[in-house]
Formats: C-alpha cells, sequence, structure tokens
C-alpha cells in the first residue's frame, strides 16, 4: 500500500478530496442505505433494477436472451475454450444454456423442464434479475472500488489480517474487492500478486477460497429470492462476518494449513503511528489515478457487460442441472446427509430440506435460495448466509480459480467447500435465530 510518487496525496487538492468522500460516500449510498419509495424498502440499486425491468416488460427476457447467446459464442469467438479441460466442458454448457434459455421463453420442450419450478423460475426470476442487475451495479462500484475506499480500508486493516486470517495486510483490499466488486475481480487481484511472489501458496489460496465470494449485486438477488430485502443490512453485514470468521477457522485446519507458506517478496508492515496519515495518502493516491468518472463509468460497465455474458449461460446449464437433480434424483438427498448434523442440532423445523439445499451450492451458489424460497425465515436465512459463505461452486468460481496459478486443485476446493459450509450453518442458524425472535 505505498503511495504513488507521481500522484497529487502529498498536496491534497479539493477535487482529489471531493472524489475520495463524494463519490465513496454516493456508492455506499447507493448499496447500502434504505429507501422506501411506493412503500418498498430497499436499497437504491434495487429501485433501479425493478423501475428498469417495469420499463422493459417482455423486452427484457429478450435482453436475456441475447446475452445468453453472445456469451455461449463469447468461448469459441475468442478461442479460450481450447485452453484446458475445463474451459472445454464448461463452453459446452454455455451452448446448453443457449439452448435451454430459447426454451425457457419459448415455453417449447417437456413439460418437466417447463413446471413452474424449473426452466421459467431460473429464467424468470433469477437470469434476468442477474443481466439487469449485474451490469447496472457494475457502473455504481465504480464508486465504491475505485476512488480510493478500500485502500483507505485496507491501511486500518493491516494489524488485524494477519494475526486473523494469516495473510497480508493489502489482502484486505482483495477481501473487499470480491465482497464488494466480485469473486473474478478478487481473483485477478489475488493471482497477480501471487505470481509477483508477494504471496505465498497459502495465502493466495486462503484469499481465494475464503475471500473471493459473490459481491453484494450478487447478494441482492439472493436476498430478494429469499424475501430478506427488508432486512437487507441486517442480512449483508451479518454474511459478511460469517463469511470471514469461517475462513480465519479454515486457515487453520487441512487441507489450507499445510500448503507452502514461503513468499519471496513479504509485505512490510506500515508503523501505527503513521496509519492514519497513510490510509489517507492511500486513499487520494488511487483517486488521483483514477480514470475521470466517465470513463470509469465505461470501464466498469464493460467489464459488467461481459461478466454478465460469462455468468447467465453458466446459471441457466448448470443451475437446471442442480434442479433437475434435486427434484429427480437422491443425489443432493446424500450429499445433504453431511450436513444434517449441522442443521439436526439446532432443532429447528426444515433442518432436513436446508442440509440439502446447502448441498446443491457446490453445483451453483443460487441453488439453495431457489430451492428454499418459500421456506420458514431461519431456513431462508441460513440459505441466504450459506449460499455466499459457501464461496466455492462449480458454475463459477471454482473454474475461475483452476484457471489461475495457484497451486490448489479440484479434491482440496471440494474439502474446502465442505468445510466452508458446515462451518456456516452453525453460526448462521443461532444467528437467524436472534434475529427471528
Amino acid at each position: 500500500m505505498s503511495s504513488n510518487n507521481n500522484s497529487a496525496a502529498a498536496r491534497p487538492s479539493a477535487a482529489n478530496i471531493g472524489r475520495l468522500l463524494g463519490l465513496s460516500a454516493i456508492g455506499i449510498f447507493i448499496f447500502f442505505i434504505p429507501v422506501t419509495i411506493e412503500g418498498k424498502s430497499s436499497i437504491p440499486l434495487d429501485h433501479m433494477v425493478g423501475f428498469l425491468r417495469g420499463i422493459m416488460g417482455p423486452v427484457a427476457g429478450y435482453y436475456a436472451l441475447a446475452m445468453i447467446w453472445v456469451g455461449a459464442a463469447y468461448p469459441f469467438v475468442k478461442g479460450t475454450w481450447k485452453n484446458s479441460a475445463t474451459d472445454r466442458v464448461f463452453s459446452l454448457l454455455k451452448l446448453l444454456g443457449a439452448v435451454t434459455a430459447v426454451l425457457a421463453l419459448t415455453g417449447w420442450g417437456p413439460e418437466a423442464l417447463q413446471s413452474k419450478d424449473m426452466l421459467p423460475f431460473l429464467f424468470n426470476k433469477l437470469v434476468i434479475s442477474v443481466g439487469l442487475i449485474v451490469p447496472i451495479g457494475a457502473v455504481f462500484l465504480a464508486l465504491l472500488v475505485s476512488y480510493g475506499l478500500l485502500e483507505f480500508i485496507g491501511v486500518f486493516l493491516q494489524p488485524i489480517m494477519r494475526p486473523i486470517w494469516k495473510t497480508p495486510g493489502r489482502s484486505a483490499i482483495d477481501a473487499v474487492a470480491s465482497f464488494v466488486g466480485s469473486y473474478s475481480i478478487g481473483l485477478l487481484i489475488t493471482n497477480r500478486v501471487y505470481k509477483a511472489g508477494q504471496y505465498s501458496a497459502r495465502e493466495a489460496a486462503v484469499i481465494a477460497t475464503g475471500f473471493s465470494t459473490v459481491s453484494a449485486t450478487f447478494m441482492i438477488i439472493v436476498a430478494k429470492t429469499l424475501n430478506l430485502m427488508d432486512i437487507w443490512n441486517q442480512y449483508f453485514w451479518i454474511t459478511l462476518v460469517i463469511t470471514f470468521v469461517v475462513t480465519a477457522i479454515t486457515v487453520r485446519i487441512p487441507p489450507l494449513v499445510g500448503m507452502d507458506d514461503h513468499a519471496s517478496d513479504p509485505e512490510s508492515d506500515v508503523p501505527s503511528g503513521e496509519r492514519v496519515r497513510t490510509a489517507w495518502q492511500s486513499g487520494l493516491d488511487v483517486a488521483h489515478n483514477a480514470p475521470n468518472l466517465l470513463e470509469n463509468i465505461k470501464l466498469n460497465l464493460r467489464e459488467g457487460l461481459l461478466m454478465t455474458i460469462s455468468i447467465l449461460p453458466s446459471i441457466m446449464s448448470v443451475g437446471l442441472i442442480g434442479l433437475l437433480l434435486a427434484k429427480y434424483t437422491p443425489v443432493f438427498d446424500w450429499l445433504g446427509y453431511v450436513f444434517y448434523p449441522f442443521t439436526a442440532i439446532f432443532g429447528i423445523d426444515g433442518a432436513a430440506e436446508l442440509a440439502k439445499a446447502s448441498a446443491t451450492g457446490l453445483a451453483e451458489m443460487f441453488l439453495p435460495a431457489l430451492i428454499l424460497g418459500d421456506a420458514s425465515f431461519i431456513v431462508r436465512f441460513a440459505a441466504g448466509v450459506v449460499s455466499v459463505s459457501g464461496v466455492l461452486f462449480f458454475s463459477a468460481s471454482i473454474p475461475c480459480i483452476l484457471s489461475t496459478e495457484i497451486p490448489i486443485g479440484v479434491g482440496r476446493l471440494v474439502i474446502v467447500w465442505f468445510l466452508r459450509v458446515a462451518l456456516s450453518l452453525l453460526l448462521a442458524i443461532p444467528a437467524a435465530m436472534l434475529i427471528g425472535g
């Protein structure tokens, strides 16, 4: 978190201070301050997306279909489909997603796929919402991540990162960037820093499996699906705390604890007496060097659209496969048995359903929310937390990690996922019981 010698931070200007404080404050407002409009209390971003979807009407479905088809073609146009076996598998799954999206929009196909809890639910409730909220959210995320707020916070988090999570202070930026941005952004940062020798293999694996969560914009979709938007701030902050508490535990146990922990260029700490000055200077440095607001919005919109075309086809294919397995096979019933002790211990109604739904999160992080949308509050809240705090899922985050140079394989990733879900359930259920009275 060193200062940029070419920055104007040594001589703070009104423009840079305005960027750091003003634009960051707008970003905080858009994502975290509930506003009541026409009797509905939600964050401004949710109101915007709802308003846009209302204006678009049936066109929203065709927009989502177009994004899915572009996303399915993208790996073949760019040639990335042949990079690895994983890329080939997921490129084929994206093609399957393009086909199922047509079936969802037209109503064609077998009755089993057209039942209201299958393709129509997946497409109308999830895919269209994600297709709108990710690019719109990306525009406003520019205000949170591009003008110094993350770096300002990161300097203050340095003293707790090493004792609690066994990672350098700079990893605080990865953690926050993932949570308010996306796991793909966080993994790009992590991989770049790891290749530079500034993270050890274990530190990079901890960050990838414990900090690289889905973004706040995805969390909004989860909360809406589970009818939790009326307690959005409680849901968001409790999920954040549980996610990072679970990471603090998993870093101390196998399989992560045994990984190589040598970094060739370790971080030097900021002296405690200079922390406020360094934080302020770091924030102003970033604000000064950031592109102008219009350029930043264009850049973030482009990244948001690229992310949208990447994830929508996978949601349609992997999500549908997961729903079909959950409804017509005992696969997730069997897998859910391993989580049943962690839900049954609290004596809640729906413990078995929560255990089964939690297991589906390995395929796609949205599945627990899709399956438990009509459950009791405690079950819905716990499912919402686990969807995020589990971090790892095969439709997106696991392939992203495998495409980096971080030395962690599928076997270790699945073990970490199991540990994260089990620990998350033990923390999320009592939290839900406290909130629910």
